[in-house]
């Protein structure tokens, strides 16, 4: 079998070959200037389990789809059995979002959970190989920084070229503690690192997104006037006693980041299933604890402005004036507003949408993949693919094979180690076998993605293509019914056993 796909090989590698050049001059005419969307959640679920449906918070009825969805949870239901289930299985949670957003061709790229924090981060498939050095962490900062019901927790990633960086904190709770949330937040900022030479701490990210339960209070106003702001839609009454906005007046770290005018009432204290605000003995006080904030990395001062040598910079801010010149960004924030439907926690969700303007520091994948010939669970198979750019490969690279509409990195079908199980090389293709007992048998629409242990990511997807059903699987009758869609299930195993 293996020697039919060799003879097979030199037609098809120089098909690649020929692809492969007719892509790369495809991608050097590829616009270098991108807008992209983002849309960002912070909701305080209360421990509530999900809801049915997440139409409105993920705006899937809008006409304009996002290029990037963040999500950011706090209060996720962490109980001791809860918790270690979630370790091993995806949270319900993370569950709902990945069946709601696969269909729509959004995977799963990262996440990180910190008890009751959850970070999630869907792109779009087509963005997925230009999505690099991915890396999450998170810092606790709850009862003498050793309990997680407090703290943040972030992802760090290069899209584009451009590093990123989306933090969800949840702070320290209650009115008078204004100073200790500032405090937690530097502290989030000051110690989380990244292994990353172009931004190896939150503040060298060329563009952040803070957000999250950051439980800032409104402060001095009585209740009766809080209220009644709120109810005649005057929200500017109350803006300058929010305490985020005060603290911005005297923590120069707070000033550096931009908000959008809050013109939605506060989302926090709800009874719930209600949109009444807190009727309880407590009678807590409305308050915009729940916010979406970001900051564009400042520039360095032009060299015009100082003796045009560019003395007094260092070499990193010189490289990055260079990169700020060469590369530009810029952010608009489209919305920012809550979503008041939902009402099974006290918290109500905050959504900002935004747009992003960037050139891009590069336009082709690291890798082109396709399978060879015709794949079916009755022969073995081959990848070629050809590195387009050089990057840093290693032994534990591999291949997945995935089902069109796959949730995250780990949905795959099947594996095969790259270097453990190459066939033939040369300058520009290299085979990869596949044994066909990987294959499934009842066959489906599929795509190849090629996963980089290095850089923590996908740096390819071949095209769509058909993997065939089992002609010995339909001769030895097994029907559709017995075959478990494209898992390999127990017929498949005893049909190659």
């Amino acid at each position: 079998m293996m020697e039919e796909n060799e003879e097979q090989s030199d037609g098809q590698q120089a098909d690649f070959s020929l692809k492969k050049g007719n892509y790369e001059e495809e991608e050097e005419e590829e616009e270098e200037e991108g807008s992209f969307r983002l849309h960002i959640v912070t909701w305080n679920v209360a421990t509530a389990d999900p809801p049915d449906d997440v139409t409105s918070l993920l705006h899937l009825n809008s006409p304009k789809s996002p290029d990037v969805y963040v999500i950011g949870l706090q209060e996720v239901y962490s109980g001791p059995l809860r918790f270690m289930s979630d370790t091993v299985f995806d949270d319900p949670w993370s569950r709902l979002f990945m069946s709601t957003l696969a269909p729509r061709k959004y995977i799963k790229v990262s996440s990180i959970r910190l008890q009751g924090l959850l970070l999630l981060f869907f792109s779009k498939l087509e963005h997925v190989p230009f999505i690099r050095d991915i890396q999450a962490t998170y810092t606790r900062t709850g009862i003498f920084g050793y309990w997680g019901n407090k703290g943040g927790v972030s992802i760090h990633l290069s899209f584009y070229g451009h590093t990123l960086c989306f933090l969800n904190c949840h702070l320290a709770a209650h009115m008078k503690y204004a100073t200790e949330r500032v405090d937690e937040f530097e502290y989030i900022m000051d110690t989380q690192t990244f292994e990353c030479k172009k931004a190896p701490r939150i503040v060298d990210h060329r563009l952040v997104f803070w957000f999250g339960d950051l439980n800032f209070r409104i402060q001095d106003h009585g209740m009766h006037f809080v209220r009644s702001c709120i109810n005649d839609q005057k929200y500017n009454l109350l803006w300058s006693k929010d305490q985020l906005t005060i603290m911005k007046m005297k923590e120069q770290m707070l000033q550096e980041f931009d908000e959008g005018p809050l013109d939605f009432q506060p989302t926090y204290k709800f009874d719930l299933n209600s949109d009444t605000y807190d009727s309880s003995g407590k009678k807590r006080k409305p308050a915009w604890t729940d916010r979406i904030l970001w900051r564009l990395r400042p520039k360095a001062p032009p060299l015009d402005e100082q003796d045009g040598s560019g003395v007094g910079l260092d070499v990193k801010q010189l490289k990055q004036l260079e990169e700020d010149e060469e590369y530009p960004l810029k952010i608009r924030q489209d919305s920012y507003t809550s979503i008041m439907e939902y009402s099974i926690s006290d918290h109500k969700p905050v959504v900002s949408i935004f747009t992003l303007e960037l050139r891009k520091m590069y336009t082709t994948p690291l890798v082109r993949l396709q399978p060879e010939g015709d794949w079916s669970a009755d022969i073995d198979a081959m990848v070629l693919y050809s590195p387009l750019q050089p990057f840093p490969s290693s032994t534990w690279d591999w291949i997945g094979l995935y089902e069109v509409g796959f949730t995250s990195v780990s949905d795959y079908i099947t594996y095969t180690w790259v270097k453990d199980d190459e066939v033939a090389f040369n300058e520009e293709v290299i085979q990869v076998y596949v044994g066909k007992e990987e294959i499934p048998v009842r066959g489906g629409e599929c795509v190849l993605c090629y996963y980089c242990s290095t850089l923590q990511c996908i740096i390819g997807i071949s095209e769509p293509f058909k993997v065939h059903e089992s002609k010995v699987a339909i001769e030895e009758g097994f029907v559709h019914e017995q075959i478990n869609g494209l898992d390999k299930t127990t017929a498949s195993e005893a049909l190659w056993n």
